[in-house]
């Protein structure tokens, strides 16, 4: 409630509508040790509130009531569950219920600033279940705005993850698939390093109920994500994306040529901050089953410096591939090396011959 309001409040005490209520003042005990110092007119809204909420009272006053006390304190669980309970009782109009609990949280992230995190977390877990009960029990007549008001909190903060969770929540139970995905295509042209959007992308293409799966989309999901890549091969996003587009297919993933010519055009550009998930991917490739051609042999034999422990020089391919990660990305230096000794043992298929099993 802002400060102007504060000062035109008119005591609750003092209104004539509550003239026949008794507040009820909070039970502390006979002895409290460290009483809290409340402002006056929060004690006095909350006594009036325990008045009406162990009579019981499902009243437009009592509505109004726990309006004030939300205003002053949204994060009391007990305040929100009686004002639904309210709400249905009087069959209040729920899409002016949704502006009231917009108009709430719209004061948290200013708040963020000055208040411990977990209170700012926990007032908004209470709107948000508040706002999402309130989003179900009116339907699909709830879908465009709350998909509206999400995309207007991710367009102030495209990473924030309740928004996301709120969005995926209506998209399941309400609805509105349609454009989901262009909307995925217009964040990723905003910023493809947001992996929040990749995140949604997949999930729009694996849940939509009108794209027919993921294994209907796999192609032209695929080349969308390499071209991605091929713009910004430092991104990691797109490089995962790509490997859940063959979920639970491991052959296929092997066997799409379309991978491992996105590894290969990455390996030729030969710029180190780049090709970090591009020999990462050829690994996992290789480990699982793919022969190497000529030209991922050379790609990869290209890449290697004085400076590596090349002395065998039968190594197999894996294994340079892991030397040579170990090198370019130091800071998974240990990774690289742990994976190095979790490879078999090398066998007549060499960094020569190209066939790694």
């Amino acid at each position: 409630m802002e400060k102007n309001e504060e000062d035109k409040r008119i005591p609750i005490s003092q209104r004539p509508e509550w003239s026949d209520v008794t507040p009820i003042p909070q039970d502390d005990g006979p002895n409290p040790v460290v009483p809290i110092a409340y402002k006056d007119d929060f004690t006095e809204t909350m006594d009036y509130f325990r008045a009406v909420y162990f009579a019981d009272e499902r009243s437009p006053r009592s509505l109004h009531l726990t309006a004030e006390a939300i205003h002053k304190n949204a994060g009391n669980y007990t305040v929100w569950h009686f004002r639904r309970l309210i709400l249905e009782a009087l069959n209040a109009d729920l899409h002016e219920e949704l502006d009231f609990v917009k108009q709430v949280g719209s004061g948290n992230p200013k708040n963020y600033q000055i208040c411990c995190t977990l209170w700012v977390n926990l007032v908004d877990r209470y709107c948000r279940h508040h706002r999402r009960w309130v989003a179900e029990k009116l339907g699909t007549e709830a879908t465009s705005k709350e998909l509206k008001f999400t995309k207007k909190i991710l367009s102030l903060d495209a990473k924030n993850y309740h928004a996301w969770s709120h969005r995926q929540w209506v998209l399941q139970a309400l609805g509105g698939w349609e454009d989901e995905l262009d909307y995925c295509n217009q964040l990723l042209e905003e910023d493809v390093f947001n992996n929040s959007a990749w995140n949604q992308r997949y999930f729009v293409v694996t849940r939509s109920p009108i794209l027919g799966g993921l294994e209907a989309m796999r192609e032209s999901e695929v080349k969308y994500t390499v071209e991605a890549i091929t713009g910004n091969p430092e991104n990691e996003s797109p490089w995962r994306y790509l490997r859940g587009l063959y979920k639970d297919d491991t052959q296929c993933w092997v066997n799409d040529p379309q991978v491992s010519s996105v590894c290969l055009k990455v390996l030729i550009a030969k710029r180190n901050r780049d090709i970090v998930f591009a020999l990462n991917t050829l690994l996992d490739l290789v480990c699982h089953g793919l022969k190497a051609s000529q030209e991922i042999i050379d790609a990869v034999d290209a890449l290697k410096t004085p400076d590596l422990d090349l002395s065998d020089s039968n190594l197999a391919l894996p294994t340079t591939i892991c030397l040579i990660l170990g090198r370019i990305d130091p800071l998974r230096v240990n990774y690289w090396t742990w994976r190095k000794s979790k490879l078999p043992p090398p066998s007549s298929n060499t960094l020569e011959s190209g066939q790694v099993n």
